[in-house]
């Protein structure tokens, strides 16, 4: 049972590592991915007891929130999100990322959305306003059957592809993020992805030591050895290379 709390939060807008700023309207995800990096750290940062996956703290403050920050944060990309899936099912009642956006295009911040849902494209009128943006999806197995094991809450992998080949159609700028690396076809995935996106990223299994025991759980222990990631790597960045797509790896 996904135990759901209206909270307000502080502070939205947040300095990041990877991008300039990073916006999670949500503390929590309904998408559930076993290998989530969060998973790490987030029960102990909310305050939770129940495991990553079945709480969601929604934000409820989020856009007003983030309309006072903006009025003295310097111009710079904001990542949508770090730490929760910005279009995970709950977004569809609360429209707080919807509602992020309109205040992020006001003031025209660049931003740079990363998700997992078909859900995003309800937004694309709103993507094509904004003079920067780029929306990528993490797209980690060309597997539907693996796909569900390890991202059981989220769109499945044909919902993404779909939805990440009608935004790219209309001239936005698209991702697909190959990552954590999960057994698959790496020669179907880089086919399914062709033609849909502007750049793919690459990177393997971080923090695979806490979610050694579910690949050994569902016999796939020979995908957490590096022969597997190298291997797969090298099949991916040939492919890539033959078929002229532009890609980074990130290990």
């Amino acid at each position: 049972m996904l135990k759901v709390k209206e909270v307000k939060a502080k502070s939205i807008l947040n300095k990041s590592k990877i991008h300039d700023y990073c916006l999670n309207p949500y503390t929590g995800c309904e998408h559930n991915c076993t290998y989530c990096y969060a998973r790490l750290f987030m029960r102990r940062y909310s305050g939770h007891k129940e495991q990553w996956g079945e709480f969601v703290d929604v934000k409820i403050n989020a856009p007003e929130l983030l309309k006072k920050q903006l009025e003295r944060a310097k111009k710079g990309i904001v990542w949508i999100s770090s730490v929760c899936d910005p279009y995970q099912p709950l977004e569809a009642k609360y429209k707080l990322t919807r509602q992020c956006l309109k205040e992020l295009l006001k003031k025209q911040f660049p931003v740079n959305i990363q998700t997992k849902s078909k859900l995003v494209l309800r937004d694309l009128d709103l993507f094509l306003q904004f003079e920067e943006i780029e929306v990528g999806f993490t797209i980690a197995t060309d597997n539907e059957r693996i796909a569900k094991l390890f991202e059981s809450g989220a769109s499945s992998v044909k919902e993404r592809l779909n939805a990440l080949e009608k935004i790219h159609s209309k001239g936005i700028r698209t991702f697909a993020f190959v990552g954590p690396l999960l057994p698959g076809n790496p020669e179907k995935l880089v086919g399914l992805l062709e033609g849909k996106t502007d750049k793919i990223y690459i990177d393997k299994m971080n923090y695979l030591y806490t979610i050694r025991g579910f690949y050994q759980q569902h016999g796939l222990e020979e995908a957490t050895t590096d022969k597997f990631f190298l291997e797969y790597k090298e099949r991916l960045m040939n492919e890539l290379k033959k078929r002229k797509v532009k890609f980074e790896i990130l290990f």
